[in-house]
Order: C-alpha cells, then structure tokens, then sequence
C-alpha cells in the first residue's frame, strides 16, 4: 500500500510538473499571437476579455493532459509521452485556428480580443479553444 501511494504520488508529480510547463508554452504561444504583453492585459489592466482567453486555453491545454493521463492507463513513460505529443498537436492546432478565425475577422482578431470592452470575437476564440482540445482527447481515448 506505501509503494502505491508513493508510485501514485511520484506520477502524480510527473504528470503535474509536465502539464504546467505544457500550460506555460502555451500561454507563450497565445502571447505571441495577440497584441502587447499578455500579462500587462491580465493583471495590470484586468482585461477580462484577455482572462477569458486565457482560461479557456488553459483549460484546454488540461482537457489535453486529463485525457492522455486516462489513455496511459498507468503506465508512466507512456502517458508522460501521450502529454507532451497530443498537448504540442493541440497548441499548434489552437494556435492555427487563431489565425484561421482572425483571417474571418475584420482586423486584427488579437486586437478585438484584447479591446478594453467585451468583445463577442473572446467567446468565439473561447469556444475554438476548448473545442480543439475536446477533438484532440477524444482522439487519444
């Protein structure tokens, strides 16, 4: 039972520290995507558009990770491989659907994302997000 709870705990650690460097490449790569500094919109300005954005890529990014950790079925080196392989696939599918709906957009999509007041545009990028994800987990299941 100790053995266990230390084999648990230790890819529990695993799979913890590998999906937030995961959350983290990917708040990078949505950085370079959308106007100024990501940070100065969240918590300097408090840009709620900028924190929607940013929450439903998180919570994409750990759709992502959930659902590889499932596939992996306890084996750790194989599901720590099924992250970081089906997260990268969906970071760039997220980051190509960015670009896809802002090429939809009149003007610049970061920019209407980004705009001090609520933007319609942040809840359509929301849904892209999480749907992109969704797609990608169910692939790995």
């Amino acid at each position: 039972m100790i053995r266990d709870i230390f084999e648990n705990a230790y890819a529990a650690a695993a799979y913890s520290a590998v999906g937030v460097a995961l959350m983290a490449i990917s708040f990078v790569v949505l950085d370079l995507l959308t106007p100024g500094k990501l940070r100065q919109h969240l918590w300097a300005e408090r840009n709620s558009n900028a924190g929607i954005l940013v929450s439903s890529n998180l919570a994409g990014i750990a759709i992502i990770v959930t659902a590889a950790i499932v596939a992996s079925e306890g084996r750790l080196v194989e599901g720590l491989t099924y992250t970081v392989v089906y997260t990268v696939i969906g970071i760039v599918v997220m980051a190509v659907t960015f670009a896809l709906i802002d090429l939809a957009t009149p003007g610049r999509l970061g920019e209407l994302l980004l705009h001090p007041e609520r933007h319609p545009a942040v809840w359509v990028q929301c849904v892209a997000h999480v749907g992109v994800s969704l797609i990608v987990a169910a692939a790995i299941l």
